[in-house]
């Protein structure tokens, strides 16, 4: 009969082949025996069973119906993940490949064309086996040394250690690649290729550098020498001599060539009696013996013209050895006859002011030398400081081109976050927002350093109210203090202080953050401190206190306390806090027990308070970042020229419930607020726009056509003073990338309600 666990259609085909029975055989009982009360009786019967098969037939109907929509929403939401993956992958600047159950699945463009004759094989489903195999028998893969040195890389073989490894890869035209390999949690496989072409090639031309300066610094030491010098091979073969080793011997330049034998120079001297061993030494042949057996060698030689000689020959550490002659002479005839000292006391007068004179010639060479070395040293400096200059800009650089994909990518995310997701996908989405917030955290702290190092750092030094900075600090560290069971307080204060409020932020920012990390009990606490006419800012923590070792070594880069937990940062916090308070002139002190806490602080100038300033000013208060409740029933015009990140801030701006129009130049805004017939409640801009276009200028020609001051944002990754200054001058807000959406809601809530109640005052 049915079986339940049969597909749908199949039981559908089972019941209709069951009625088609049913009916034939009632129609040959009726046949057969012709009696009408007998079909009555078959016909009420059949018509039961008919309705009971239909009623099990839209059951399953119903059933089949539920499973398709349930399949369908299963396969949007697959399709949108892979979407986001394909994004990431553009993002990176190598190549990126992801194999799962040892087969393809994603990869980028630089992956697919890093090998053009492999990139026709590169398709999902591609076997990891058979791309190794591909790539090591590509013509573009240098194989072996042939045409690149010792430098040559092996071609990849399969990874021995998926969890990570990695190896050099050589291509043709003299490009290295980096390939690594990384296994995930789930037991997927991801390669990455690096490209460290500059590295390579750097690192080869210092060490050709080196050698050469290493070998001429050597030849120059010994042709300087009054001492005979010469190296000998293992196998007795000579290499580096000086001259005074063949002057002092007599032995023709043709035997003091590269590569002559040891036991040819001793011939020559035993067959032409150079020289004599004397007091019966072993002689010239009873050296190697000496040497292989491991001792040193020291013997006095006297040539035909009198001149004796000691002859030493060390062994060196590479089985190789080192023959010095000196000319001892002087001390030989010393013990002559007295009818012979005065003659040898003026040769030795003479010898010793020939000896002299050369000796100042060398003292002069020398002095010239040390005058271009240090001329060289100063160069060396000033290219250094001109490398650590450009390293700086290319570092600000790009950290700032890095901001407009991750604002895009944690847009998305929270976009994503507030959809329906299984578990396992909320999770995920979970941690891709603290990965990008990880991301944000050190892109930020890089690109503070490297304004800090700039010679030409700005800053922009004011007056506040110190509770604007408490304020929002409270706000932004609330939730992480929450997150690890801590009570983070914070006092209000009416004092007033000069800083530049940003780096004052991110200082004390900073120091809150890492209170928060190191801290696994008990409270946070920031307060003040009145210190003449300065202000003392405290950060009071509960943490395991820091030795005294460590007090001045946790100032610098990517440098952490001897108690830092795995995974609390890298280290930069500290470094940054104290870079801006040099440079602002503010002391930063630290105070610290083991086992029961510390106190970091800040001293920053106290100033008095303007006329009329304080707390419940009349433009009432500013938004801290809190989150606001309910839809934002604004009409928001986006003025954004990446088309990505267009799309994520529109769709986040909808899932407020606002109502969105989005352009990508200042044209295309005047024209949709031309086609609505109306200005839009509030006004987010990108700052830097396409073709020379700005975001203020779009604000100001949006404001001309409206006629009204609208509300605006302008949302950028420039941090100049001079766009703070225009913000003020043109009353509009700037928001930095990635922009904290919390804020960003709470910006956009307060500037369209201060607007409408200005309106309402205004009829």
């Amino acid at each position: 009969m049915i079986d339940p666990t049969d597909p749908p259609e199949v039981q559908i085909a089972k019941q209709a082949r069951i009625i088609e029975a049913l009916v034939a055989r009632a129609e040959r009982g009726g046949e057969l025996g012709g009696s009408a009360y007998a079909l009555f009786q078959s016909a009420i019967a059949l018509q039961a069973r008919v309705w009971e098969k239909t009623r099990d037939l839209e059951v399953a109907l119903d059933t089949l119906g539920r499973a398709s929509s349930e399949l369908e929403r299963v396969r949007g939401a697959q399709e949108r993940m892979q979407r986001s993956l394909a994004d990431a992958m553009g993002a990176m600047e190598g190549g990126f490949a992801l194999f799962s159950e040892e087969r393809l699945q994603a990869c980028n463009d630089a992956f697919r064309r890093l090998l053009p004759d492999v990139e026709p094989v590169i398709e999902p489903g591609l076997a990891l086996d058979d791309y190794l195999a591909r790539v090591a028998s590509s013509r573009f893969v240098l194989q072996g040394p042939g045409g690149a040195g010792a430098d040559a890389a092996k071609t990849p073989d399969r990874p021995a250690d998926r969890r990570f490894s990695s190896h050099v890869m050589a291509l043709r035209n003299d490009r290295w690649f980096q390939i690594s390999y990384r296994q995930t949690r789930s037991g997927n496989v991801a390669v990455l290729q690096t490209e460290i072409t500059e590295i390579v090639r750097g690192n080869r031309r210092e060490k050709d550098r080196l050698i050469d300066q290493q070998a001429d610094f050597l030849q120059a030491a010994f042709d300087h020498m009054s001492l005979g010098i010469c190296t000998f091979s293992p196998d007795g073969a000579l290499l580096v001599r000086n001259g005074r080793f063949g002057d002092l011997l007599g032995v023709p330049l043709s035997l003091l060539k590269k590569g002559t034998f040891f036991q040819r120079i001793a011939d020559y001297v035993l067959r032409f009696e150079v020289a004599r061993p004397e007091l019966g030494g072993p002689g010239l042949s009873g050296w190697a013996k000496a040497l292989r057996r491991g001792q040193a060698v020291q013997e006095r030689l006297r040539r035909p013209d009198g001149v004796s000689l000691e002859v030493r020959i060390h062994a060196l550490p590479d089985d190789g050895f080192l023959v010095t002659v000196m000319d001892v002479t002087a001390e030989a005839d010393a013990a002559e006859a007295r009818q012979r000292i005065n003659a040898l006391l003026e040769r030795r007068v003479a010898q010793r002011t020939a000896e002299l004179t050369k000796a100042n010639r060398l003292l002069q060479v020398q002095s010239d030398e040390q005058a271009r070395t240090e001329e060289a040293l100063r160069l060396a400096k000033e290219a250094a400081e001109t490398a650590h200059q450009s390293k700086t800009r290319f570092l600000a650089a790009a950290s700032h081109d890095l901001l407009q994909p991750i604002n895009a990518a944690k847009l998305y995310i929270s976009t994503l976050a507030e959809t329906a997701l299984v578990p396992a996908a909320a999770e995920t989405v979970g941690r891709l927002d603290r990965t990008f917030q990880s991301i944000e955290t050190l892109l930020h702290a890089l690109l503070d350093i490297a304004r800090l190092d700039s010679p030409g750092a700005e800053f922009n030094v004011t007056d506040f109210a110190l509770d604007d900075v408490l304020g929002p600090l409270l706000a932004d560290s609330r939730p992480l203090a929450a997150e690890r069971g801590l009570a983070l307080v914070v006092l209000p204060t009416a004092e007033w202080v000069r800083s530049d409020l940003r780096y004052l932020m991110r200082s004390l920012q900073n120091l809150v953050v890492n209170a928060i990390q190191y801290t696994a009990s008990g409270r946070v606490l920031v307060g003040c401190r009145r210190q003449g006419d300065a202000l003392r800012i405290e950060v009071h923590d509960t943490g395991p206190g820091i030795a005294a070792a460590d007090q001045q070594r946790i100032f610098g880069e990517f440098t952490r306390g001897s108690a830092a937990q795995p995974g609390s940062g890298m280290g930069l916090g500290l470094s940054i806090v104290e870079r801006a308070c040099r440079h602002l002139g503010h002391p930063v002190g630290l105070r610290s027990w083991p086992g029961r806490g510390s106190v970091f602080s800040i001293t920053v100038p106290r100033v008095a308070a303007p006329a009329g300033a304080g707390r419940g000013a009349d433009d009432g208060p500013k938004p801290a970042g809190v989150a606001v409740q309910g839809a934002l029933d604004r009409i928001v015009l986006v003025i954004e020229n990446d088309p990505s990140v267009l799309h994520a801030t529109t769709r986040r701006l909808e899932g407020w419930g606002a109502s969105v129009l989005a352009a990508g130049s200042t044209v295309a805004a005047l024209r949709l607020m031309r086609d609505i017939g109306s200005p839009p409640d509030i006004i987010l801009a990108d700052y830097h726009l396409d073709e020379g276009d700005d975001g203020v200028r779009a604000i100001a020609s949006l404001r001309a056509a409206a006629g009204v001051p609208v509300p605006a944002i302008v949302l950028t990754a420039d941090r100049s003073r001079k766009l703070l200054r225009l913000g003020t001058e043109a009353d509009f807000t700037v928001l930095t990338k990635p922009v904290p959406l919390a804020r960003l809601r709470a910006l956009i809530d307060w500037k369209t309600r201060a607007e409408a109640l200005r309106d309402a005052a205004c009829p």
